[in-house]
């Protein structure tokens, strides 16, 4: 390797590092806006009915914004960027987001006018029951659907920053979603009747907030634009051809989540919480890590690709691939053995009982069985998208998508939520292993040397940890009697224990920072 490719893949291991960071502290705030959310409504009705009511728009963002669109965007983008002069970047920026945000305001205008429609669309047992839970959904639902423009947008502008290296700015952005929903239940809450509302006006709020902070940056860049509908372009013609098939690809998880909100709208009141409480929790080494990697592979893998540097290609995505392991599997570990503890210490203050901790638990560890097929997914399906190629992920995400909606059906009688987290779970192995094949098959992805060491060390290191865990576990009825602070402390130990074990396995097994370079 020479020393530009050396610099390379030092900056490369760096950007995923400062997009973790960036990533670690929204999560955390994340976890902090949960926390709070669960003291004031816990697992009641009307927290049911909000978290419908930010789904919805959270998921449509999810999947055209992050999911189709980024992944179609971000690889003509660089290719522009590569082969073209800054006026043509410009002139691609400002048509594409003329065209995007008038099929966004379009699209927000429907689902206003339209909300107790989609209401009793993704929450049908909802509506068949009828009553106040149903018309409260409806209603946060006006409020919070214009999040979805607003956020499609800021992922839009964050699209721009990524393909330019400017990866902390867009990691940051979500931060400010989760200080505004944190005081928008302390402070607006009382204002409000039901107070619950407080929290729909703080995503409309946020929205506006994440749009307004990253155009100062598009602007020093002189890449803030002046949107102009531009449908005939040739390079807004090409984003659209990508992104069309490539809503299923990268979104499948979130298309399976939203099936598990709807048939859980159908379980007992709380199952729509416990849900999510426990996927919040699961999301928080996937956007840390998994998304971090994905997010930067993705211009480096377009770049790459457009150069026809095969072999390099081909090292990035083997690195992304060992990277997952070596977070994700400690991190299902710590969810699976830690669920309990870890919902007890975050979230069972106020209106979350004992029994919502109990319940929340079953689904945290289905979760945290498939952590690492969430995050394998966000790594190698970049390997198709750099390549401009859209239509292998989609088949393989409705094979996925198919296999997930029949182990619903199969798994939600006997497990209730559980079953249907479990589901999402093992359909995201499902999906990652395809892609996984697919990609070898095309001849883009080879396992690099080095793997059966890696894979030794890395088994020994997981057996101490779940060793560790297991040895320093306590039965849940001592965590429901414990304090706050009693709590915090116990869980430092558990944390800090483990991450020293892990690593003192690791190093003692001959693992270097070197190894780790892309």
């Amino acid at each position: 390797m020479d020393m530009a490719e050396k610099k390379k893949s030092v900056s490369l291991l760096r950007s995923s590092g400062v997009v973790g960071v960036m990533t670690l502290v929204s999560r955390v705030l994340g976890l902090v806006r949960d926390v709070v959310i669960a003291g004031y409504f816990g697992a009641s009705g009307s927290a049911d009915a909000f978290f419908v009511a930010f789904k919805i728009p959270n998921f449509l963002r999810r999947l055209f914004a992050e999911g189709a669109f980024s992944q179609a965007f971000v690889p003509v983008l660089s290719e522009y960027r590569s082969q073209r002069d800054l006026a043509a970047v410009r002139l691609l920026v400002q048509r594409v987001a003329g065209s995007l945000g008038s099929v966004l305001l379009l699209v927000t205008l429907i689902g206003v006018l339209g909300a107790p429609l989609l209401a009793a669309l993704f929450a049908p047992g909802f509506y068949l029951a009828g009553g106040e839970k149903f018309e409260l959904a409806a209603q946060m639902l006006r409020i919070t659907f214009p999040y979805l423009l607003l956020i499609s947008l800021t992922a839009f502008c964050g699209g721009i920053l990524n393909s330019y290296e400017r990866f902390a700015v867009p990691a940051f952005t979500p931060v400010l979603l989760n200080l505004v929903l944190i005081l928008a239940a302390v402070v607006l809450s009382p204002l409000f009747d039901p107070p619950i509302l407080a929290l729909a006006w703080g995503v409309f709020m946020a929205g506006c907030v994440q749009l307004l902070f990253q155009l100062p940056f598009l602007a020093r860049m002189r890449l803030l634009p002046v949107p102009q509908v531009g449908w005939r372009d040739e390079g807004v013609r090409r984003i659209l051809k990508l992104m069309l098939p490539a809503l299923f690809g990268v979104s499948v998880a979130q298309v399976n989540l939203l099936l598990d909100t709807v048939l859980a709208s159908f379980l007992q009141t709380g199952s729509v919480s416990w849900l999510y409480y426990s996927d919040r929790l699961s999301e928080l080494p996937l956007g840390v890590f998994g998304i971090a990697i994905a997010t930067v592979i993705l211009p480096s893998l377009s770049r790459k690709h457009a150069e026809k540097s095969s072999l390099q290609f081909m090292q990035t995505l083997d690195w992304a691939v060992r990277m997952v392991l070596l977070i994700g599997i400690p991190a299902a570990l710590a969810l699976i053995l830690l669920a309990e503890p870890l919902l007890t210490t975050l979230f069972q203050y106020g209106e979350m009982s004992g029994h919502d901790v109990a319940m929340a638990a079953r689904s945290l560890r289905a979760y945290g069985l498939g952590l690492v097929a969430f995050m394998l997914i966000k790594v190698l399906a970049p390997g198709f998208f750099s390549r401009q190629d859209t239509a292998t992920p989609v088949k393989i995400a409705a094979w996925a998508m198919l296999a997930n909606m029949v182990m619903n059906l199969i798994l939600i009688w006997p497990l209730a939520h559980a079953g249907l987290a479990l589901a999402t779970s093992l359909s995201a192995f499902m999906n990652a292993g395809m892609l996984a094949l697919g990609l070898m098959r095309a001849g883009v992805f080879r396992w690099q040397p080095g793997w059966a060491l890696f894979g030794l060390r890395l088994a020994l290191a997981n057996l101490a940890l779940a060793g560790l865990l297991l040895w320093l576990g306590r039965p849940l009825q001592q965590w429901l009697e414990a304090g706050l602070w009693l709590r915090v402390q116990w869980m430092l130990v558990l944390v800090l224990a483990g991450v020293a074990v892990y690593a003192g396995v690791l190093l003692a097994a001959g693992l270097r920072l070197r190894h780790l370079r892309a």
